[in-house]
C-alpha cells in the first residue's frame, strides 16, 4: 500500500488526539451550568448566554481561521487558535460578573475555531487518498466524541475536589498540551491547476451563488442547535426534570448515584455512542450518497427528541436517549465536510466548510441562549426542545434537492 493510500496516517492520528483534547474542554461547560450560577446568583440565562456567545465567536471564526491556515499555513492557525482558547479559559476563572463572563467566552470561542473541525478536518482531508478521505473525515470526527467520553465526567470529579475556577485553569494547561502533536501535521495532496487558478474570493463567489450550497449551509442549522442546547442544557435538565435513581439499582452500583452525575454521564454516553456513529458515517459516505444520508440522519434526530419529551424522563429513557442521540450526534460533520469537498474541491475546503459551519454556530448560540431564556420564562426545557424538533425536521428536507456532483465551472480567468 503506497503512503498516500494509507489511512492511518500522521496527520490523521496528530489532528485526530487535537480534536480529543479540544473537545474533551469544549463538551464539559454544560456541567459549570449550576456551580457558577449558585455562586453568584446568576439566572440560568446568563451562564447560557455565555456559552452561546462562545458557540457564537466560534462559527465566525471559523471561516477565519480557515483562510488564514489556507493562506499561512495550518500550524500557525492552530497555534493562535490553542493561546486564544487557553487563555480565555484562565482569565475566565477570574470573571465574577455576567458581562466579564460572555466578554471572555469570545476569546474561547476563537480559540476552538483555530483548534477545532474547521481547520483539522481541512487537514486530514487534503491528506487523505479519494478512497480513504470520507473514512478518515469520521475518524477524526470520531475523536471529538472520544474527547466528549471524558470531558464532562473529569470536570465533575474535578469539581469534587477543586473549585470550578481552578478547574477552568486546569483546562486552560490542557489545550496548550495538545500543541505537542503539531509536528505529526504535514502536508496534504497538492491542489490540482484549476483549484491554484482560482482566488479564494472567486471560488466563495460562486459557491454562494450556487443553491447547493445555500441548501448545505441552511441544512447544518439544526445540527449546531440541538448540539449547543444538550451540550449546555442537558445535565441541567436531567438534574432537574428526570425521575429519582433507584439506590438499589444499576446505576447506583456504577456509582452514579444522583442525576446530577446521570446528567453528566449522559454527555459522556453521547460522546461515547458518536464514536461509531462517526466512522459509520464516514465508511458509509465513500459508499452512498451524502446528501439522503444527511437527510436520513436529521430525520432520526427528529423522531428521538420527540420521542424523549413526550415520554417520562427516567435514567432508562434518559440512557436510551443518549446512545441514539448520540450515534448520530456527529454524524453529520464527516457527509458534511465531505459533501463540500465533493463539490467544491480540496483548495479551499477549510473557508467553504468555515462558512457552512458558521450556520452550525448561529444554531448553536439559539440553542444555548434560548434554552436559558425560555427556562426562566418558563421554569422547564419543553418549549426550546420543541423548537429542535421542528428545525431538525426542516434540516431532513432541505438536504434532498442537493446537487451532488463537482461544481463544473469555468476557470477564475473566465469568470
Amino acid at each position: 500500500m503506497t503512503a498516500s493510500a494509507r489511512l492511518f496516517t500522521p496527520v490523521l492520528i496528530g489532528g485526530s488526539l487535537i480534536l480529543l483534547i479540544n473537545f474533551a474542554m469544549r463538551a464539559s461547560f454544560g456541567v459549570f451550568q449550576i456551580p457558577i450560577g449558585e455562586e453568584f446568583g446568576w439566572p440560568r440565562a446568563e451562564f447560557s448566554l455565555a456559552i452561546a456567545i462562545q458557540n457564537l465567536a466560534w462559527g465566525i471564526g471559523q471561516p477565519i481561521f480557515g483562510a488564514l491556515a489556507e493562506r499561512w499555513g495550518d500550524r500557525w492557525s492552530i497555534i493562535l487558535g490553542a493561546m486564544l482558547y487557553s487563555l480565555g479559559l484562565i482569565l475566565s476563572a477570574y470573571a465574577t460578573t455576567p458581562a466579564s463572563m460572555q466578554m471572555l467566552e469570545v476569546m474561547v470561542g476563537f480559540g476552538i475555531a483555530g483548534t477545532g473541525f474547521g481547520v483539522i478536518l481541512a487537514v486530514v482531508g487534503r491528506a487523505a487518498s479519494d478512497e480513504n478521505r470520507s473514512l478518515a473525515l469520521g475518524i477524526a470526527t470520531a475523536a471529538g466524541s472520544a474527547g466528549q467520553v471524558f470531558g464532562a465526567p473529569l470536570a465533575e470529579i474535578l469539581l469534587a475536589y477543586y473549585t470550578w475556577q481552578s478547574v477552568f485553569i486546569i483546562f486552560g494547561v490542557m489545550v496548550l498540551a495538545c500543541l505537542v502533536f503539531l509536528p505529526m501535521l504535514g502536508g496534504g495532496r497538492p491542489a490540482t491547476r484549476t483549484e491554484l487558478d482560482d482566488s479564494m474570493g472567486t471560488v466563495l463567489r460562486r459557491a454562494f451563488r450556487d443553491p447547493s450550497y445555500l441548501m448545505i449551509f441552511i441544512g447544518f442549522f439544526s445540527c449546531g442547535y440541538q448540539l449547543g442546547f444538550i451540550t449546555a442544557h442537558f445535565p441541567a435538565m436531567i438534574t432537574e426534570m428526570c425521575g429519582p435513581i433507584s439506590p438499589l439499582g444499576t446505576l447506583a452500583s456504577i456509582g452514579i448515584t444522583s442525576t446530577s452525575a446521570l446528567g453528566a454521564a449522559a454527555i459522556s454516553l453521547i460522546g461515547l455512542a458518536n464514536i461509531v456513529g462517526s466512522i459509520y458515517a464516514g465508511w458509509l459516505g465513500k459508499r452512498f450518497t451524502k446528501k439522503y444520508l444527511l437527510a436520513g440522519i436529521y430525520t432520526m434526530r427528529t423522531i428521538a427528541a420527540a420521542a424523549f419529551i413526550l415520554m417520562p424522563i427516567t435514567p432508562t429513557s434518559v440512557i436510551v436517549f443518549s446512545l441514539v442521540m448520540g450515534a448520530l450526534w456527529l454524524a453529520t460533520v464527516p457527509l458534511t465536510s465531505g459533501l463540500v469537498a465533493h463539490i467544491y474541491g480540496l483548495r479551499y475546503m477549510g473557508t467553504l466548510y468555515g462558512f457552512v459551519f458558521l450556520s452550525h454556530q448561529i444554531g448553536s448560540f439559539l440553542g444555548v441562549w434560548l434554552g436559558g431564556a425560555l427556562y426562566d420564562a418558563y421554569g422547564d426545557y419543553t418549549l426550546v426542545w420543541w423548537v429542535g424538533v421542528g428545525v431538525g425536521a426542516i434540516s431532513a428536507l432541505i438536504h434532498l434537492p442537493i446537487r451532488e456532483a463537482p461544481a463544473r465551472l469555468p476557470t477564475a480567468a473566465a469568470v
